[in-house]
């Protein structure tokens, strides 16, 4: 996963932290999927591509790298281990969760496959604690093998804004009290739950409107989502295309709140990026998600239950000290997970393998 001109989002944590190496002095090159699209013919053709000029290139050059850095666990690992068996380079393998969660349990033969690349890998970095967890745990990989290094908040980008002038900026009404989501425009995010808390919020908040940001990256599950909100007609619902991520963080500085009610979660950076920016957050009780909202640092709120993300947001709205108090706990937790301290991790286990 990697983002282009047309795909901005796509695999945006990935280039944000090569960016980073490479202004550490590192030299990296990177071979990534860079097409979006999922429908069968799009995904056949583009793997087959990809594993193409993979192969090409480790036979070709494969031989110039000290360590190769694979991006979620399957496929990628295993083009990885080329890299290591046949020129001798170490091979670090992160884990976003999805590949672990979804991908290792799609068939016996890919989780197979998923165990054989987490146990040969040099070093194994999860997003996320309770995704390490599993990984030691359901895959067989000694502690000392694993690491929890998430993929770390650009500061110079999130940062606070005064709202009033976001707002403005954003094009968000004077009287609006914007609730954000931002990700790709899928079931997994919970955004049918969404759309019903927020439809009841709606009848006790009438000024509160809703800003979806993000890849439709599932047509029926799109269009089944604004049929939902024209069903219920529910007003001040509005899904915008992705963006660049200095536009996102004015979007994420404007906002009221920001909500992550995703069924899944390896880490919930984009909930990082939102605490970076002074905005409170509400998100599920999920994987990596749990651990970073918690010990108050955000609301969190059952996944899949659309009543328990109302009070979430409901509780949020009705208390100007938790929202400063989120605010302030935020910005702790964005501190800790700068994106330069991560790199700092990074860069001593590559010295480390």
């Amino acid at each position: 996963m990697y983002p282009t001109e047309t795909a901005k989002s796509f695999g945006i944590f990935v280039k944000n932290q090569v960016e980073a190496l490479r202004g550490r002095g590192l030299h990296v090159d990177v071979i990534a999927v860079t097409n979006p699209r999922t429908d069968k013919v799009n995904v056949l053709t583009k793997y087959i591509l990809w594993l193409l000029r993979t192969l090409i290139h480790c036979v070709t050059k494969g031989r110039n790298y000290d360590v190769v850095h694979a991006h979620y666990v399957f496929p990628t690992g295993m083009l990885g281990l080329w890299y290591k068996k046949w020129w001798k380079a170490k091979l670090v393998v992160t884990a976003h969760g999805g590949d672990i969660d979804r991908m290792a349990n799609k068939s016996g033969r890919i989780r197979q496959w998923t165990t054989t690349i987490l146990r040969e890998a040099d070093h194994v970095i999860a997003v996320g604690h309770k995704l390490a967890e599993q990984i030691r745990n359901e895959f067989g990989v000694p502690e000392e093998n694993v690491s929890v290094i998430n993929m770390g908040v650009n500061r110079r980008i999130f940062q606070p804004l005064d709202k009033e002038e976001a707002r403005k900026r954003c094009g968000i009404g004077e009287h609006e009290i914007p609730i954000l989501f931002v990700g790709n425009i899928i079931r997994q995010k919970g955004l049918i739950e969404l759309v019903e808390a927020f439809s009841k919020l709606k009848k006790e908040y009438h000024s509160v409107s809703l800003y979806l940001i993000g890849a439709k990256k599932d047509n029926a599950f799109y269009h089944e989502l604004i049929h939902r909100v024209k069903e219920a007609e529910i007003n001040d619902v509005h899904i915008l295309d992705a963006m660049q991520q200095k536009d996102v963080a004015v979007w994420m500085a404007a906002a009221e709140m920001f909500v992550l009610p995703s069924h899944l979660e390896g880490f919930g950076l984009v909930a990082l990026e939102a605490m970076s920016c002074h905005t409170p957050v509400v998100g599920s009780r999920v994987g990596g998600l749990a651990y970073l909202l918690g010990d108050g640092a955000g609301v969190l709120v059952e996944p899949g239950n659309p009543d328990s993300l109302f009070e979430g947001m409901k509780k949020l709205l009705d208390d100007a000290a938790l929202r400063k108090q989120l605010v302030q706990k935020g910005e702790a937790r964005a501190q800790e997970n700068d994106q330069e301290r991560i790199i700092d991790q990074i860069l001593q286990l590559y010295d480390r393998v």
